[in-house]
């Protein structure tokens, strides 16, 4: 019987994206997937003068995305999304100028990896946010999508078992860098290291070096009971303009 995964993440304690996934493992046929994702920015009152608000805009920013992914041989995957993506600006009531705005465009992601020395090495490559500008007054003002090139590796040891253990200690080491579309000279660098006991409980720990004020360190646990995963994420922000978000992810295998 094919395995079925239910997965949603929440920012909590801040104002941070949100998401939930399904998906199908249909064993040799690969595994397809749906997704949800919602970047809520808030809303503002409009209030032209001294006096009470007269409408109110609230703005988001909402993924649809379709997936599929298969292995050959055991040793190469490929994973393709497609995304239907969509910028909306909500007014209620009498906003003036500020009016609503929708904008929908359509992307893709396309990845893949390849497996070494019986899997204990994993390569991959993947082209992110690719696809047509996102459209909000005319073409002349379309934004194109931050399209991304992003290359890494995760290789994973097995450390020496206790006598009559019955799950295997192991760590992993990953490393990856991405980059702006044709602008390869100075990638955004990610490093991380996880330590597990079998799939039971996983211990992750990692730096983002980011030309951005986000870079930081992070901190993460991840905990499975029976069919259900639960994941922890803390990061922390080298500039202080930023709160410090904590996720959490919730999985289950139906």
């Amino acid at each position: 019987m094919p395995d079925i995964i239910i997965d949603g993440e929440t920012g909590l304690l801040t104002d941070g994206p949100d998401d939930v996934a399904g998906y199908l493992d249909a064993n040799n046929l690969g595994v397809v997937g749906v997704a949800a994702y919602l970047v809520d920015f808030g809303s503002q009152e409009v209030t032209p003068g001294p006096g009470l608000p007269i409408g109110r805009i609230a703005v988001k920013n909402i993924e649809l995305l379709a997936s599929y992914a298969t292995r050959f041989a055991n040793k190469l995957t490929i994973g393709l999304n497609y995304k239907l993506i969509q910028f909306r600006q909500d007014c209620s009531g009498d906003c003036g100028t500020a009016r609503t705005v929708v904008g929908t465009t359509h992307g893709v992601d396309l990845g893949m990896q390849y497996a070494l020395f019986s899997n204990a090495l994993r390569i991959g490559v993947a082209v992110r946010h690719a696809g047509f500008k996102l459209q909000l007054e005319n073409r002349e003002q379309a934004d194109p999508l931050p399209t991304r090139v992003q290359m890494g590796f995760a290789y994973r040891v097995f450390l020496p078992a206790q006598e009559g253990a019955s799950d295997r200690l192991d760590a992993r080491l990953l490393f990856d860098f991405q980059n702006a579309w044709g602008e390869y000279d100075n990638p955004d660098a990610r490093f991380g290291l996880e330590l597990g006991y079998g799939d039971v409980v996983r211990l992750r720990g990692g730096y983002a070096f980011l030309h951005a004020e986000s870079s930081g360190p992070s901190l993460g646990l991840g905990l499975q009971f029976g069919r259900f995963t639960l994941d922890f994420a803390r990061v922390f922000y080298d500039s202080s303009n930023f709160d410090e978000p904590v996720h959490i992810s919730l999985r289950a295998t139906l």
